[in-house]
């Protein structure tokens, strides 16, 4: 059995070559993990925009179902639509957004009121049928909404703490804005009947 030693020479190499691959790795695996965040809060956004679309796409036709019922209530119905329109047409930052979002949802809730005062159209099955489709639309969204901030949360954090500050400074990660909702938006929209 033969045994190698290692030179002086040879043992500082050594220290040199970890000195120098163990902190370019960590850099590396923190830079691949800003990435990976980035991409996971990109991708959790478009989750939460298709469900506005969704509910975008829902309202008109609920406006119309209400609008059969209810001829006089055009100032209502005009408020929904134009909440609706300006939040479609709303593609600034998260905290912009959720503004227009929460308008469009307090103008819902003044059409679900108008509806009180019609039994017919409470009863429309049309209208039963949209109001659930929105009931469910609305959960999704606050389920998205959640997966976009957790994944928010973890960038933000990353960016944050050191050492990654270190790496997200050097590469321009900057924090993104949560999708968050005014408190009194938090509360469950009453739309049974």
């Amino acid at each position: 059995m033969t045994v190698v030693a290692l030179s002086d020479t040879g043992v500082t190499l050594i220290v040199i070559a970890v000195a120098v691959l163990l902190p370019l790795i960590w850099f590396i695996a923190t830079y691949n993990v800003l990435v990976r965040l980035r991409q996971h809060c990109r991708e959790s956004w478009s989750g939460i925009d298709t469900e506005l679309k969704r509910r975008y796409d829902l309202i008109p036709n609920l406006v119309a179902t209400v609008q059969g019922y209810a001829k006089h209530e055009r100032e209502v119905l005009e408020r929904v639509i134009e909440a609706r329109s300006r939040a479609a047409a709303s593609h600034g930052s998260p905290a912009q957004q959720a503004q227009d979002e929460n308008m469009l949802v307090q103008s819902l809730r003044g059409l679900f009121a108008l509806a009180e005062n019609y039994p017919d159209l409470k009863a429309s099955e049309n209208f039963l049928h949209l109001q659930r489709e929105l009931a469910n639309t609305e959960d999704r969204i606050q389920a998205a909404r959640r997966f976009y901030n957790a994944n928010v949360r973890d960038l933000n954090t990353r960016t944050e703490v050191f050492p990654s500050n270190l790496v997200a400074g050097m590469f321009g990660f900057k924090k993104e804005e949560f999708f968050e909702v005014e408190p009194a938006v938090r509360e469950t929209p009453k739309v049974a009947f």
